[in-house]
């Protein structure tokens, strides 16, 4: 990656297109080899792909070529960047619709079609070039439609997968903090620590990047900048007070400050975030007025965006928001498999049981059944060698996730990309590299977001006092 960045903007098409043959191929086949079987090494292979194929995009937009076929890829005004980083987006987002729709309904890796998700890399990478050729055949106005019925509304889509997935984690932070203080163990005051610690530090750190933006975006022309900042303030007030709420404490007990902090301090984040992605032309963004360090700013802003929708990606498709009931099944101990010894039984039976009471209790949620992370490593792993099964593999009892589902998010990921990547985007006085993202419309989608994120955060914990039959919790049995 460092020398692609490194390499001048017109050898740099020429270094990465070169990367497209038996290299990348035996790339990505040693990659397979070296993750192993299990179920993360294969989200990881998916995501480092996406993030090729985004800073290739990128690379083909800022030189304004196309790879293939020049007459057919650029417009008549010498347009040619755009309608490649449309193409390969096209062509990976196509690749990814024909897994989902290939591995519908597969439940365990015991099915043949789920070899088709964690091997086969060789040929999937070569049929991925096939769509590649294929999509620069296509004419440009296909590419004009698709992005603005397909890219646009799948862009939105993936936006809000990712705000969904932040208001869970903050949910998920919070509540595990809180389980292990209320354990009172040894370790109590180390999580009380951290909860208290975690909620300072997020409430802190979003006081001073309001005070820094009305420092450095709040001008005297600068409205919008003005407006957005006060409108975060406005709102993380509302949410951190419905969040200490004595109704809502009552329906939910574990909803309280650390959540809203989290979401205070992300969201705060996002504006400020939009607000340094302005275009400079009502002189209302200094950051990019520093010449020596533009260029660098831009590189790294970049990736830094692409490896964040790479992670986003990686982590919807497996968490549990967006699951359902994917799993085929409880995890069970197999007699003919169970131990040879009584205290390795014993051990495992006993850690089975603590989840089960830990998931009727409400502390873990139901996916722990399924989970066989928590199974000792001994006779079962060696039954499992013995039967000529992969003891690293996490999936013998069902798949982690939804196959299908993680390659419709990817597909949106392509999407948002091909849109954050072209859309209203100029190479403006940057240089060698066009900055992703420092557009006004780029700047909204995040002041949108981040007030989109405050009314998800704000439902998931009034919904439990205007809905308490929809919740499991003691005080409405």
């Amino acid at each position: 990656m460092g020398a692609i960045v490194s390499l001048p903007i017109s050898m740099a098409s020429t270094f990465a297109m070169s990367c497209l043959g038996g290299c990348c191929s035996n790339l990505f086949s040693n990659m397979a080899a070296t993750l192993g079987s299990s179920s993360l090494g294969t989200r990881l292979l998916y995501a480092i792909w996406l993030l090729l194929n985004s800073l290739l995009s990128w690379i083909s937009l800022s030189a304004n070529k196309a790879f293939l076929f020049p007459g057919r890829s650029c417009s008549a005004t010498g347009e040619c960047g755009f309608f490649t980083v449309h193409r390969l987006n096209f062509a990976l987002g196509i690749f990814h619709l024909v897994l989902a729709g290939s591995l519908l309904n597969v439940k365990t890796t015991k099915d043949i079609r789920a070899t088709l998700q964690n091997s086969w890399w060789t040929l999937k990478f070569l049929a991925y070039i096939v769509l590649v050729i294929v999509s620069f055949l296509i004419p440009n106005n296909f590419y004009v439609f698709f992005s603005k019925w397909v890219s646009v509304p799948s862009g939105a889509v993936f936006i809000l997968v990712g705000l969904i997935l932040l208001v869970d984690f903050a949910h998920e932070w919070a509540e595990t903090c809180v389980y292990h203080v209320e354990l009172e163990d040894e370790n109590s005051n180390m999580w009380k620590n951290f909860l208290v610690a975690g909620t300072a530090i997020m409430y802190t750190s979003a006081i001073v990047m309001t005070i820094a933006m009305y420092y450095f975006f709040c001008h005297d022309n600068c409205n919008m900048n003005k407006a957005s900042v006060t409108i975060n303030i406005i709102l993380t007030l509302l949410t951190l007070a419905i969040s200490i709420h004595p109704k809502v404490q009552q329906a939910n007990p574990k909803s309280g400050l650390a959540q809203s902090s989290m979401v205070a301090f992300y969201c705060t984040y996002l504006t400020m975030s939009a607000m340094a992605s302005e275009p400079d032309d009502r002189m209302c963004n200094p950051l990019v007025r520093t010449n020596g360090t533009r260029k660098a700013s831009v590189i790294l802003g970049s990736i830094f965006t692409f490896v964040a929708i790479a992670y986003t990606t990686t982590r919807a498709a497996a968490n549990s928001a967006f699951q359902g009931s994917n799993n085929s099944g409880p995890i069970y101990l197999p007699d003919e498999l169970e131990y040879d010894g009584l205290e390795g039984q014993t051990r495992n039976q006993l850690r089975y049981e603590a989840i089960k009471q830990a998931v009727e209790e409400g502390s873990l949620p139901e996916s722990a059944l399924y989970d066989n992370s928590w199974l000792g490593a001994t006779p079962t792993m060696t039954a499992n060698r013995d039967l000529g099964l992969d003891v690293n593999d996490d999936e013998v009892n069902g798949t982690q996730y939804n196959y299908s589902l993680f390659h419709i998010i990817f597909f949106l990921a392509t999407q948002w990309i091909a849109i954050l990547l072209t859309i209203n985007v100029t190479h403006d006085d940057v240089g060698d590299f066009v900055p992703v993202g420092r557009t006004y419309f780029y700047s909204w989608v995040k002041i949108i977001s981040a007030w989109i994120c405050y009314g998800l955060y704000g439902w998931t914990v009034v919904a439990p006092v205007l809905m308490p039959y929809r919740f499991d919790f003691e005080d409405y049995y």
